[in-house]
């Protein structure tokens, strides 16, 4: 099996068409099909179920799929050991980050790296944290920067870097804002303006409230936490942001209850041999959580 039909696979697999898969890798339509059909006339096997136009995996392309992914792993992993032996400093990073790490950790460390290394071509890519945990798990993203899940998976290397403190706010003339303190309970009877459902930071917010006994009013959500900030401005509901996002449009709640901190950090696969590139980003974000843990 050679790579170039391994990587038509995956991305017809993942994109679930033909057309899709052939814009990734800059191929027409036809040159994917025929990678595939060399690939099913290697292992015996129909990969793809055609039905009108809808691209299904066969029960062969569901157990090639993950062997494919180790293959394609394996052979950048050998490549970039061997181009480590050189010591430089050069080639692509793909690095993963959340739109609101990219905008209030990042830039500082991007500013350096890109400044002390020129030669390496930066591909910086904004995904929500949850994404980027499964980008890295499947070997398409070198590194990550993001808010760390709770219980991360043994395969991965989870390093903390900041810890992010939430803050509970609303608008200054919200209802909530005239309260010296609330509890939890109190905090109930009123919408609450949130992170989506499934994400790292809503759940470590629902786990809290379960604990008291307490189902949270979720009236609106978003993953963009400065869209959050935005309908908690205007009064849409009480909310829980970083404090770096609070400043003077919010009004911070006083409320009852132990703070609340999520924990944001790098993370990379365990069994990846990581470029020279990739090791320059550790020393920055290294150095990043050592003045962390000063402050």
């Amino acid at each position: 099996m050679d790579t170039q039909s391994l990587q038509a696979f995956l991305a017809v697999a993942d994109s679930g068409s033909f057309s899709r898969a052939g814009e990734q890798l800059h191929l027409t339509q036809p040159a994917v099909s025929k990678r595939i059909a060399t690939l099913e006339d290697q292992i015996d096997a129909r990969l793809f179920d055609r039905i009108g136009r809808r691209v299904t995996l066969t029960e062969a392309g569901r157990i090639l799929l993950p062997r494919a992914r180790q293959i394609l792993v394996m052979v950048d992993d050998s490549r970039r050991a061997l181009v480590n032996l050189g010591g430089s400093v050069a080639g692509s990073l793909t690095l993963a980050t959340s739109h609101h790490i990219g905008l209030h950790r990042l830039p500082p460390l991007l500013k350096a790296y890109t400044r002390n290394h020129p030669e390496v071509r930066l591909d910086l890519q904004f995904l929500d944290s949850e994404q980027a945990y499964q980008g890295v798990l499947d070997g398409e993203l070198e590194l990550a920067v993001v808010t760390l899940a709770p219980h991360p998976d043994p395969q991965l290397e989870v390093v903390p870097v900041w810890d992010d403190r939430l803050c509970f706010v609303c608008a200054h003339d919200h209802p909530l804002a005239g309260q010296p303190r609330l509890s939890l309970h109190e905090l109930c009877a009123f919408d609450a303006v949130l992170p989506g459902p499934m994400t790292f930071t809503r759940t470590l917010i629902e786990t809290r409230f379960a604990s008291a006994g307490l189902s949270l009013p979720v009236a609106l959500s978003t993953n963009y936490l400065e869209t959050l900030k935005m309908m908690t401005a205007i009064g849409l509901g009480w909310s829980l942001l970083p404090e770096r996002l609070v400043a003077g449009e919010l009004h911070e709640l006083v409320v009852d209850h132990p703070p609340i901190h999520r924990s944001l950090g790098y993370l990379m696969h365990k069994s990846r041999t990581l470029s020279n590139a990739a090791r320059a980003m550790l020393g920055l974000l290294e150095a990043a959580r050592d003045e962390a843990s000063r402050d």
